[in-house]
């Protein structure tokens, strides 16, 4: 499990600080480019929650052993994109892989641990998240530094084929007795839910190619609004639905779901953003710049269990909304941010982006699980990992239309395709209207915070 865990996060981080290279080599535009992670992250939005209820039917390790090959032939492809078109493609076929892994994952650790022990691997699990969030930039930029972007996506297949080998002889079987089979997959709800979210996060990174008003893109927002109606109705049908409607009807549950979606929307604003701020104009190294943006992880990982700890005694409505806040002052501070920002200027800002993050992630979670009856708690774990993957997608395509947006009014209707001395005035005006727009969603979350727990009895009961 660590080892499928280590590879999908190093994976997003090194993709992340890979996508001015990408951009230059490939010769597209930053919007075209932003698809290589709304993709991936579109197709795992999609389909987290098809795939835990299929492995509750068919097993995890059914599914889990299948999504390794398929990430890791999705590596392989990527890696060997001749364009964009493709590069995106082969992304969302990754996705899909990806999407099996996270499904299920989290359940097999439960599965094989005994009670008294399962916290414990669970914070194992977690010490691997972060260990891959830190070490993807470091490792990221040295090998953008001497080599292709196409290793970033080779160094996954030797690391799959192994795993997934061994992940063959080493998971257990279920017994009968512990999968649903007795219930049907829910097809058509599986359908809509992939066609609504798709609606739903592809009309933002296109309408502005669209147009607003076009029929694409009318098109687009109508297909949304229906699959979204169909869905309701479906999942209230439906003998073993893939959401469990019942869930939105616990406060506790509901508002740390859109506050931690909100948050996910501010902070991949940043991580989408940054890299092309210090490739272009603070002029730093990819080398030195997949160093400087370990730093908000590195706090994360260092804020995250002491404010775990801290909220089983407190509860998490004061944690939840001290980092939103704390949050909210990193991205005013990073609008603020001059072109040739030092170092120590921009390790501080994405300090404060880590240290928000960390003190509001692991408090939110716990409220939320806590919240929800025993017997649902895998229907909400996945749709948590859901809202969580379109908070990210969403912050992505929002920051690269407003972006964009910008960019194209202060240089002459041109988009965003390289980097010249004279464009820095263009592109800080739209670095700066993108982190306020972040820091809008990160005010939101901060309320959608307030009616979080402040005693802890939620999380002891």
């Amino acid at each position: 499990m660590a080892v499928a865990v280590f590879m999908s996060t190093l994976d997003g981080s090194i993709v992340n600080l890979a996508l001015p290279v990408i951009m230059k080599d490939l010769g597209e535009s930053l919007a075209a480019v932003g698809w290589v992670l709304m993709a991936y992250l579109l197709t795992v939005s999609a389909l987290l929650l098809s795939f835990g209820r299929l492995s509750d039917i068919l097993g995890r390790r059914w599914v889990y052993i299948r999504g390794f090959a398929l990430f890791t032939a999705g590596s392989l492809g990527c890696g060997l994109a001749g364009s964009a078109v493709v590069l995106i493609m082969v992304r969302s076929f990754q996705g899909i892989g990806a999407a099996m892994l996270m499904a299920c994952s989290q359940a097999i650790i439960i599965d094989a641990f005994p009670s008294s022990e399962r916290g414990k691997a669970l914070g194992i699990l977690g010490t691997v998240v972060a260990a891959g969030l830190m070490t993807g930039p470091a490792l990221g930029g040295v090998i953008l530094e001497y080599f292709s972007w196409r290793m970033i996506f080779f160094i996954n297949v030797p690391i799959g084929a192994a795993a997934s080998t061994l992940a063959i002889f080493l998971l257990p079987r279920e017994a009968p007795d512990t999968l649903d089979r007795s219930s049907a997959f829910d097809w058509p709800g599986a359908v809509l839910t992939a066609v609504c979210f798709g609606a739903f996060l592809m009309a933002p990174g296109m309408m502005q190619t669209w147009g607003y008003a076009s029929v694409r893109a009318l098109g687009c927002v109508g297909v949304f609004l229906g699959a979204l109606l169909l869905l309701i109705r479906e999942e209230r049908r439906s003998a073993a639905p893939l959401f469990e409607p019942s869930l939105l009807k616990i406060r506790m549950f509901v508002w740390p779901t859109v506050s931690a979606l909100l948050l996910f929307v501010s902070l991949y604003a940043v991580l989408f953003l940054m890299p092309f701020y210090l490739v272009n104009p603070a002029r730093f190294s990819i080398a030195h710049s997949g160093y400087v943006m370990t730093i908000p992880f590195g706090v994360l990982s260092l804020m995250a269990p002491f404010s775990g700890a801290l909220s089983d005694r407190i509860g998490s409505r004061t944690l939840c909304v001290s980092g939103m806040a704390v949050l909210t002052a990193a991205l005013l501070a990073l609008s603020w941010m001059p072109a040739s920002a030092s170092c120590v200027a921009i390790a501080w800002r994405l300090a404060l982006v880590g240290a928000g993050t960390g003190l509001f992630i692991s408090p939110n979670t716990a409220t939320a699980m806590s919240a929800a009856p025993s017997n649902r708690r895998g229907i909400a774990s996945s749709t948590g990992a859901t809202a969580r993957n379109i908070g990210m997608v969403t912050g992505v395509a929002l920051s690269t239309w407003i972006f964009d947006t910008m960019f194209q009014l202060k240089n002459g209707g041109h988009a965003f395709t390289s980097y010249q001395p004279h464009l820095e005035g263009a592109f800080m005006a739209s670095f700066r209207s993108a982190m306020l727009a972040a820091c809008v969603a990160a005010v939101a979350g901060l309320c959608a915070s307030l009616p979080g727990d402040h005693s802890g009895k939620a999380r002891k009961s």
